[in-house]
């Protein structure tokens, strides 16, 4: 099975640099749409800020499939049963389910007031990954070979069902349920976001599947799928003609999400390559991904919060870039205090170290003597 200490930092090492990316165009896109002033959005740059930071989450929601993948395969090595690993996949949705519900009522309470209380229950991305491990959870009774298979046959159905969902009567729905099922270009429903953790539970599980010999030509036909998804999608989605009575190209289409597909390949081609052959060491590209959690965190509150409200949508392009740059780095200093350089220990850490040895020192020591 290839499953060496190596192996497994590489594949680390590309999928966090894969999501590291992912999050500088989710903090420049962020910026733009908090600061540029509204007199300027119909121009270019803000145009294609936006139209990039689309496939932010498209890339996450991927990878948190990926790790999915991970997940189930060390149960099935460790022995356990698939009931067993289906808990185990219950519990890491439970946890993004918590952390969902902290991050909102976090940023409704610094708000002080001018955020309605419904906010604390917006479906946000975290719960569409909380939602789309449980619902996939049950595919860890299969062993890693028969997910690959099942789990993308379940992206199919999900993403191919959003037009579906979309054209159904759902008004008789409560707006906080149905906010997590239908497609709507405001919140991360489970139709057709869901599709990308699915999408990234097969891959994912072809990762573990490969041998070290193998993980070259496993990216290349990684890349070849990706560009067969993003030009077949593209053919089929300007046909005159559609098998949905009613679809969105922007909000439900399963096109948009194949070809949005083919980029992650790509992207995490690309990746690999960078890490594996031009760059395997220390970069702030992977800093940035190994801690994009926190970065979300941080940043959303920055970004979107009171802190820098006298600048909210009323900076010229070049002022959003220098902006853009300034929260970026601000990011990545921030993760390297939560993680420390090249794999060393954070800041926190270090200080405390370096507290404890204070400590420990003679009066002579201390001063040198």
């Amino acid at each position: 099975m290839g499953n060496s200490t190596s192996r497994s930092g590489q594949r680390l090492a590309f999928l966090d640099w894969t999501r590291g990316f992912a999050a500088m165009i989710m903090l420049q896109g962020h910026v733009f749409h908090s600061f540029t002033s509204k007199e300027l959005r119909a121009d270019g740059p803000y145009t294609l800020s936006q139209f990039c930071g689309g496939l932010t989450p498209a890339v996450f929601l991927f990878l948190t499939g990926v790790t999915l993948g991970f997940l189930m395969d060390s149960g099935c090595r460790k022995g356990l049963s698939g009931w067993q690993r289906t808990t185990a996949a219950l519990r890491r949705a439970g946890y993004l389910l918590a952390v969902a519900i902290a991050f909102r009522f976090q940023m409704w309470a610094f708000a002080f007031g001018q955020s309605p209380w419904t906010d604390i229950f917006r479906v946000d991305i975290l719960n569409c990954m909380a939602l789309g491990i449980a619902v996939l959870a049950p595919l860890a009774i299969f062993d890693t070979r028969e997910r690959i298979r099942f789990a993308a046959i379940s992206g199919l159905a999900i993403a191919c069902a959003a037009p579906v969902i979309s054209a159904l009567n759902l008004d008789w729905v409560h707006p906080f349920a149905r906010h997590w099922f239908v497609p709507d270009s405001n919140f991360f429903a489970f139709f057709p976001w869901a599709a990308f953790i699915a999408f990234g539970l097969s891959a994912g599980s072809i990762l573990r599947m490969a041998a070290d010999a193998d993980m070259q030509r496993v990216m290349q036909w990684a890349a070849l799928a990706g560009l067969g998804m993003i030009f077949g999608a593209q053919y089929f989605s300007n046909l005159p003609y559609s098998v949905y009575s009613n679809s969105d190209f922007w909000v439900n289409s399963p096109g948009l999400i194949f070809i949005k597909m083919g980029v992650i390949l790509l992207l995490a081609s690309f990746a690999y390559l960078w890490t594996t052959f031009m760059n395997p060491g220390w970069s702030f590209v992977r800093q940035l991904g190994g801690t994009s959690l926190l970065v979300y965190w941080v940043h959303t509150e920055l970004v979107y919060g009171r802190w820098f409200g006298f600048w909210k949508e009323s900076l010229t392009v070049p002022q959003t870039v220098a902006m853009a740059a300034s929260v970026i780095t601000l990011m990545i200093t921030l993760s390297v205090a939560r993680t420390g350089w090249k794999g060393g220990p954070g800041f926190h850490v270090w200080f405390r170290q370096q507290w404890n040895a204070w400590r420990s020192m003679t009066p002579d020591q201390a001063t040198g003597d």
